[in-house]
């Protein structure tokens, strides 16, 4: 069997006495995207800048391409692409002259990099865009050549901290375009992300964590046959809230937040005759996703 890409034991990590990431392991293995959900705070971030090296690790083990001692680890961080979750690039330098200048770091041969460049720039749609400089660029050009800077050198694996956020749909599908183009092209993918669509498209199996802890490990689909019955059934009042004792008149199992009745089941057709009996509510019948696992998992309560 082939080593792990990425390989931790018990890995954990406090700040003042607060513990943020807490007896994590996991491993991913190599040609696969795997995905770490959680809501704002779970230790995500903090997880991935251990295995990146911004951040030392307090307790547990991480092997890195089957290499775990200190020297090796910072060989092994060569082998890496960063995407971080802020925009790092170079706002007066051109889009070429910044993966240019991001290239040279490596030590790459000159003309290596020149060949490397000039195919990184149609992969990230941005070759009209090569002398124009980068803070003349949308968010989703930023974003595209924040990729393309991680790719730089030919990374095995590629660490991505919520790469699509606050992009629009076209944006975000084009980058989801690339990520499946690398992973077919047998590159690792490690990601964040809060877009329970993106998880669901792109990761081969999903990490879900809240308060440092991890909740559930699987794939997508795995996770959704666990946690939740395969149909959901939303249901509304035409008007004003929907009364609370509305859930004891209908089948199945109920959650009621906001204005909003969930309502999960296996077979949702005795429900959904149910309310069309009963004209005042309004409903979307739909498949389970991971989103119903996450809030499950996590808790609807928005936490600060």
């Amino acid at each position: 069997m082939n080593e792990p890409v990425i390989a931790i034991e018990g890995l954990g990590k406090s700040y003042g006495g607060r513990v943020v990431v807490d007896q994590v392991s996991f491993r991913v293995d190599p040609g696969e995207c795997f995905g770490i959900l959680g809501p704002n705070g779970a230790g995500k971030s903090t997880t991935l800048r251990m295995i990146i090296g911004l951040t030392p690790a307090d307790r547990g083990s991480l092997r890195l391409f089957g290499r775990g001692d200190p020297a090796s680890l910072r060989a092994c961080h060569a082998r890496m692409g960063i995407v971080p979750q802020e925009e790092t690039l170079d706002e007066d330098l051109t889009v070429h002259e910044n993966l240019l200048v991001h290239g040279r770091y490596f030590a790459l041969r000159e003309e290596w990099l020149a060949a490397r460049i000039e195919t990184l720039l149609p992969f990230a749609q941005l070759t009209g865009q090569r002398e124009q400089a980068v803070r003349t660029l949308s968010g989703g050009m930023k974003r595209r050549l924040t990729l393309a800077r991680s790719l730089v050198a030919n990374p095995d694996l590629v660490v991505l901290d919520e790469p699509t956020t606050g992009l629009d749909p076209q944006a975000r599908h084009l980058i989801w375009q690339r990520l499946r183009q690398l992973r077919e092209e047998g590159v690792t993918l490690l990601l964040t992300t809060h877009y329970m669509e993106e998880a669901a498209r792109l990761c081969d199996r999903l990490l879900v964590m809240n308060h440092g802890r991890i909740l559930d490990l699987d794939t997508p689909e795995a996770l959704i046959r666990r946690h939740v019955e395969p149909e959901v059934v939303e249901i509304r009042s035409r008007r004003g809230p929907l009364p609370r004792e509305i859930a004891a008149t209908l089948p199945g199992r109920h959650e009621l937040v906001g204005d909003t009745l969930y309502s999960y089941t296996n077979d949702a057709s005795a429900l959904l005759e149910e309310i069309r009996q009963q004209p005042g509510l309004l409903f979307l019948h739909r498949p389970a996703n991971l989103e119903d696992v996450f809030l499950k998992l996590t808790g609807r309560e928005l936490e600060e």
